[in-house]
């Protein structure tokens, strides 16, 4: 059961508690327990089928829970909804604009909606959508349509914001424009929860990182506690001849393991345990041995990326 504080200020932004979501005989969610506070970011991260986006979903109001609590800013959001929209901002990725609408119309159309708006000029000079304000949404491109979808999540001043993807199709200029509007809403008290498969955006803008798989969070924390814990050392060998890794386990023991490095490097090997001086010199003594030009020997401990892959198995992005 969720306790509700007395004092309206110390409630969280949402507190999810053991939701459950089937869709037939597929558990889209199983038993999630999530908690976003007031003025903090919060990157949901998983696969594709990991139950993100229903979660969110349910969260926005969307769709209904089979089981579990969901409080958005103290309410529920099934049966508060009215109350709710008020307050929150909704970016959804692709569509929820009307196709003929102009941009200017559209933002202009979202901030009727709300009591105190932001300026939508303002807005759209900001996101740098001022030269096709007058332009047809279906006219847009992917990216001033996403840009567009960010402005209308904004343009009420919302309490929260749900961003789905905020930075997907744009350019590098656009992200880092939308990093540091998201930033701002963190400073001005904003509480945001944030969907992404960039995982560089997530280690930039999020305060907490939480991780889920089939349905169920398998690691929370900030960036630094996720790597700390899960993160691994490792020894990245590239060869000038294709290496089995196996032979060169074989000859360093049962302390570590080798595979084949992630990336393109066809002839690059990882080996994962304790990275020594000793564990250089023997690596670069096994290849002496047999021959082998190794091109590179360097050390470094598992990123953000490495450690959702040990966590869940599966790429990012499905």
């Amino acid at each position: 059961m969720l306790v509700v504080p007395s004092d309206p200020a110390s409630i969280p932004a949402v507190q999810v508690t053991g939701l459950v979501k089937r869709f037939g005989d597929v558990t889209a969610v199983d038993g999630l327990d999530l908690e976003l506070a007031r003025g903090e970011i919060l990157a949901l991260l998983g696969p594709n089928g990991a139950g993100k986006t229903t979660s969110v979903e349910i969260c926005e109001g969307f769709a209904a829970p089979d089981a579990g609590e969901v409080r958005v800013l103290g309410l529920d959001p099934i049966a508060d909804n009215d109350a709710l929209r008020a307050r929150i901002g909704v970016m959804l990725q692709g569509g929820g604009a009307y196709p003929g609408a102009k941009a200017a119309e559209m933002l202009s159309l979202c901030a009727a909606y709300s009591a105190d708006p932001l300026d939508p000029e303002w807005l759209l000079t900001t996101l740098g959508l001022a030269d096709c304000a007058r332009t047809p949404y279906r006219r847009l491109s992917g990216g001033q349509q996403q840009r567009l979808a960010l402005a209308c999540a904004l343009v009420g001043r919302p309490e929260l914001v749900f961003l789905d993807e905020p930075t997907a199709g744009l350019d590098a200029h656009a992200r880092i424009l939308v990093w540091e509007l998201v930033s701002r809403l963190r400073d001005d008290g904003v509480a945001v929860l944030l969907t992404t498969h960039l995982l560089d955006e997530a280690e930039e803008l999020a305060d907490r990182i939480v991780i889920i798989d089939r349905g169920r969070v398998v690691a929370a924390g900030t960036p630094a506690d996720l790597t700390g814990a899960h993160a691994q050392d490792r020894l990245r060998l590239v060869t000038a001849v294709p290496v089995a890794p196996a032979d060169l386990e074989a000859a360093l023991g049962a302390d570590y393991r080798c595979g084949a490095a992630p990336g393109a490097t066809a002839n690059a090997v990882t080996v994962t345990g304790p990275v020594t001086p000793d564990l250089v010199a023997r690596v670069a003594a096994w290849c002496a041995e047999h021959d082998i030009l190794a091109t590179e020997l360097t050390a470094a401990t598992d990123s953000l990326e490495e450690v959702f892959l040990s966590l869940t198995g599966r790429e990012v992005r499905a």
